[in-house]
Order: structure tokens, then C-alpha cells, then sequence
């Protein structure tokens, strides 16, 4: 997990696309195959038969929100200045 200094949107993305990878990783793994996003959890819930690939499975999860998150605050904040620059 990055400390607070070391959010930035390059950091984010790379933590996200090591995020995915593994993710992808488990959805090949256990064949996931849920037709949308909602479905994720109860698919996986009654696919993922090793219970520590399961709990990973869901700490990626919480993560990738984690870190979707502080990437769309951070990319508010930069236009946000941006926007305060242009009317000074």
C-alpha cells in the first residue's frame, strides 16, 4: 500500500495495473465468470475454493476501489488548481 507522500497519479496507476494483474491472475485461475460487476463476489464466493485466494481476491478488490479513488481525487484536485491558475 503507498504512504500518503507517495500518492501520485503515476504511482496510483502502477499499484492499479499490479492490482489487475493479479486479479486477472485468480479470475483465470478459478474461471470467474460473471456476466457484470455486481456478480463478482457471489461468483467468486462460490468458485474460489482456497479460502486464502478468496480473502486475496477480496483485499484486491478493496484496494483497486482504494486506489480508484484516491486517483479520481487527485485528478480533481490538479484541475481544480489548474482551473484557480487560469483565473489569476
Amino acid at each position: 500500500m503507498l504512504t500518503q507522500d507517495q500518492l501520485t497519479l503515476s504511482n496510483i496507476r502502477h499499484e492499479l495495473d499490479r492490482i489487475s494483474n493479479e486479479m486477472i491472475d485468480l479470475i483465470q485461475k478459478y474461471s470467474l465468470d460473471a456476466s457484470s460487476s455486481l456478480e463478482i463476489i457471489v461468483v467468486a464466493r462460490s468458485k474460489i475454493s482456497d479460502q486464502r485466494d478468496y480473502i486475496r481476491f477480496l483485499e484486491l478488490s478493496l484496494e483497486g476501489r482504494i486506489y480508484g479513488e484516491a486517483a479520481e481525487m487527485l485528478e480533481k484536485s490538479i484541475v481544480t488548481e489548474a482551473d484557480e491558475d487560469i483565473e489569476h
